[in-house]
């Protein structure tokens, strides 16, 4: 009799003394999948992939001399109207100034969608000094030769290929060409087309555009 309640003592006893090991082995387990968990939840999710930008529609040669950052970049220039964002290109500074003799800035820069082929400095310096001069200081010829660089209308590179269009001196010019290849007139070529400002489309060309005499 003694014996046998001897046992049953010691198997109490016995699972008494287990049944913290098996709580903590729970309480280690339960522990472990929290600390996962949180693992999970603070893992870096993978970024989004960025979008591409957008490409832009600028073409020809030339368009490596416009700079790439600042008011004189497309970027900038697509931002304020023409006469202004001609301004803020090194490569248009001749251009501008004659512009201004003209007192065409407001002009330019009031007009709606326009295009204005933009001869360069390189352009103007085709030209004999003296009857540069000589145009520069007469404002008649200048805002004649000037706004026969300006045609009352949006025309894009597609709109380049074969084209007459009547420009602000009421005269016509002409376009011609395909793929990045155009000139207008026959001989003017477009080194930089499509530049976008706020207001015009602008085709950089190589020559001074002189309207039929």
């Amino acid at each position: 009799m003694n014996t046998s309640r001897i046992r049953r003592t010691l198997v109490a006893v016995s699972a008494l003394a287990l049944l913290p090991m098996g709580v903590a082995a729970c309480s280690s387990d339960s522990g472990g999948g929290e600390k996962a968990s949180d693992k999970e939840k603070s893992a870096p999710k993978d970024s989004e992939p960025k979008k591409p930008e957008a490409a832009s529609g600028e073409f020809g040669s030339a368009c490596a001399a416009v700079p790439k950052t600042g008011k004189g970049s497309f970027k900038g220039m697509a931002q304020d109207p023409v006469a202004t964002a001609a301004s803020n290109n090194p490569e248009l500074s001749t251009l501008v100034s004659a512009v201004k003799k003209a007192g065409l800035v407001d002009t330019l820069n009031s007009s709606k969608d326009i295009t204005v082929f933009a001869p360069t400095n390189a352009a103007f310096d085709k030209i004999p000094k003296a009857d540069l001069e000589k145009v520069l200081a007469d404002k008649k010829t200048l805002t004649k030769i000037l706004t026969y660089h300006v045609v009352g209308e949006p025309l894009d590179k597609a709109k380049l290929a074969d084209g007459s269009y009547p420009t602000l001196a009421k005269e016509e010019l002409t376009t011609s060409g395909s793929g990045d290849s155009y000139k207008v007139n026959g001989k003017a070529a477009v080194g930089c087309g499509d530049v976008k400002t706020a207001n015009a489309t602008v085709h950089i060309v190589d020559s001074v555009l002189m309207p039929p005499k």
